[in-house]
């Protein structure tokens, strides 16, 4: 595996205002910084988007973890709280062309019920590393593989010279604590910090050379009428149901009438994000994923 000397590390909590795992994380850090302290290694902390978080919200005027691809920061003209907090954030950890910060950790959580579930947005060898170093320490991990460019990724994590890799666990409801989940994700978290500096120390982890894992399909939206109203909603069945096979002509949606909608696709594939609270502003069900074998980069 070729990785680069790391040495600066990031962990921000609430880029979503009303997720307040990563928020109270951070809090219980600060006051013992011990468990984050890793030789070899500068761990930083840091509130995404205090705004949002004061107002209980995911946001105040636009998504933050959305405003973060090259294209946007370098647009002055797009001046929401959000897209200007994502500036700052770039001048902070950045700039995202020559990132002071090495990688960077975002502690998400979910409505739906996902358990404990990386996000992969590199094939960087560094972040899929840690990942698999994370799943072999924490069995009970899902991957979610979706790698991107980092100029044009657009997450918080794309900032660092690494990428990064987000960590979202649920179910929990937002604006509140859950401590199955606030654990979890304390573990996942440090022992990414411990999958660091072991590279850093030059104690590289053995890793299989690939592991299973999941990547978007796509986004299906909730049934609308023409006036743009929810007609329908997930059918029980579907319910809490992540990460499990959807096949041709399972239900799917319910009506508000209770008849049951099917899925019209033609290839077995699985649900993610289902019923996300999130997401109901666009009217968005679930995501499908498709399972693959994720490799660990040479």
């Amino acid at each position: 595996m070729s990785t680069s000397p790391i040495k600066h590390v990031a962990i921000t909590g609430g880029t979503h205002g009303n997720e307040l795992t990563g928020v109270h994380l951070l809090k219980h850090w600060r006051n013992n910084p011990e468990e984050i302290c890793r030789d070899g290694l500068v761990t930083e902390l840091h509130l995404a988007n205090p705004k949002a978080n004061g107002c209980n919200r995911r946001y105040l005027d636009q998504d933050l973890n959305r405003q973060f691809s090259w294209d946007d920061l370098s647009d002055h003209s797009l001046c929401g709280y959000e897209q200007n907090r994502a500036k700052s954030l770039n001048t902070l950890l950045g700039p995202k062309d020559a990132p002071r910060v090495d990688f960077i950790i975002d502690l998400h959580t979910t409505t739906a019920n996902m358990g404990t579930t990386l996000v992969i947005k590199s094939d960087d060898a560094l972040v899929v590393g840690m990942a698999f170093y994370i799943k072999q320490q924490m069995p009970e991990v899902t991957l979610f593989y979706e790698p991107e460019d980092r100029l044009s990724d657009n997450f918080l994590i794309s900032l660092a010279k690494h990428h990064g890799l987000l960590v979202e666990v649920g179910p929990v409801p937002q604006g509140m604590l859950r401590w199955d989940v606030f654990d979890k994700t304390r573990q996942a978290t440090r022992f990414g910090l411990d999958y660091l500096a072991a590279v850093r120390a030059g104690n590289q982890p053995e890793l299989p050379a690939s592991l299973p894992g999941f990547q978007f399909v796509e986004k299906l939206k909730l049934p609308e009428n023409e006036r743009g109203e929810l007609t329908a909603m997930i059918h029980p069945d579907r319910q809490d149901t992540d990460y499990q096979p959807i096949q041709p002509g399972d239900p799917l949606f319910i009506t508000l009438e209770g008849e049951t909608l099917n899925y019209e696709g033609t290839e077995t594939l699985y649900g993610a994000f289902i019923n996300e609270a999130a997401y109901y502003d666009q009217h968005i069900g679930l995501s499908l994923m498709r399972k693959i074998d994720i490799p660990l980069p040479v």
